[in-house]
């Protein structure tokens, strides 16, 4: 009879130390839980059209992500280029807590920061690859929060296109003599690049890039990949294709966030952000 309680208690010990290994689902949380009852909403502005693939398709997603890491606690709303704030706006937009994040590129803002255009790409620089290093590994990323802080601005890399292509060009293009006297839309230092060759370099938003070649208001453009161009409708409105992008071997795409609403966040939250961010980056240079 004493065997038989022994084992009886062995067994039943063995049960309770099995059901104390498995975790509790998310309904059987106490709502005593140290997560906090609060919801705090967001809005992210991006430099990229409504509906568009890839980049917008992105930061959508980034926002997503965050809100279901965070259970709920954290929500974004996005907002496309034009929707809220011009694309070119969105650095003015988070710097000036207006909104609390942004998704754009830092090459846009070289009026406002000239060194920033090294934080997005280098003319006959880093690939993607090297560009991941070097900001994350590298002392990069260090160096560019170092040259947002006077703008109240945390960045982190969101996204990188890989080699980009050469442009689209409303006549061939044979010796860099052929190049005197475009105007093309192209930013950051490879425009600098092409300005010593004689080309007119003119900033402008993705959404302006068709209607601005079919005016004639400029002569060639460069954007992203042939994915995008099509999308954009650029073939049909320019007659010759370049490649390699040389001008944007590897650039980054940028998530910029306002100091001040970063420090209001709890610190799960800002581990979650940077986690998403690092996600969104590879998960756009993969798409590409």
């Amino acid at each position: 009879m004493f065997k038989l309680t022994l084992k009886k208690f062995a067994l039943l010990c063995s049960f309770a130390v099995l059901a104390s290994c498995n975790p509790p689902s998310n309904d059987q949380i106490p709502a005593s839980s140290n997560l906090p009852a609060k919801t705090i909403t967001w809005k992210m502005v991006t430099a990229w059209p409504p509906n568009f693939p890839i980049f917008q398709e992105g930061a959508e997603q980034l926002a997503k992500d965050i809100g279901i890491m965070s259970r709920g606690r954290l929500k974004v709303q996005v907002y496309a280029g034009g929707e809220l704030v011009p694309p070119l706006q969105v650095f003015d937009a988070v710097s000036q807590n207006t909104v609390q994040m942004g998704h754009a590129a830092a090459h846009y803002w070289a009026g406002k920061v000239p060194a920033a255009q090294f934080m997005s790409a280098m003319p006959f620089g880093m690939t993607a690859k090297g560009m991941n290093a070097w900001l994350y590994l590298g002392g990069g990323l260090e160096l560019w929060r170092e040259l947002y802080k006077p703008f109240n601005l945390i960045p982190f890399p969101a996204g990188n296109t890989g080699v980009q292509m050469g442009g689209w060009f409303n006549k061939k293009i044979e010796t860099v003599d052929d190049l005197k006297g475009l105007k093309m839309r192209l930013p950051g230092l490879g425009a600098k690049v092409l300005a010593k060759a004689g080309v007119t370099p003119i900033l402008l938003a993705g959404g302006e890039i068709y209607t601005a070649l079919e005016r004639g208001t400029i002569d060639a453009t460069e954007w992203a990949a042939p994915f995008h161009d099509k999308r954009f409708g650029l073939h049909r409105v320019a007659k010759y294709y370049y490649y390699p992008g040389w001008h944007e071997p590897g650039t980054v795409l940028e998530l910029i966030i306002n100091r001040q609403a970063w420090a209001d966040l709890p610190e799960d939250l800002q581990k979650i952000i940077e986690v998403a961010a690092r996600s969104i980056n590879q998960w756009i240079y993969a798409e590409f």
